[in-house]
């Protein structure tokens, strides 16, 4: 499994959103999409 996988696996078995994801730890909405789809992991 790919790290973005990963990300995207555990978010939504806490049930975030990935807004309330990015909150938790201080990024954007955006940052979270991109980890998701694995654009960027910086």
């Amino acid at each position: 499994m790919e790290l973005s996988e990963r990300i995207a696996q555990v978010r939504k078995q806490a049930g975030l959103s990935q807004e309330q994801l990015g909150e938790k730890l201080g990024v954007s909405r955006q940052a979270v999409s991109k980890w998701e789809s694995g654009v960027s992991l910086r």
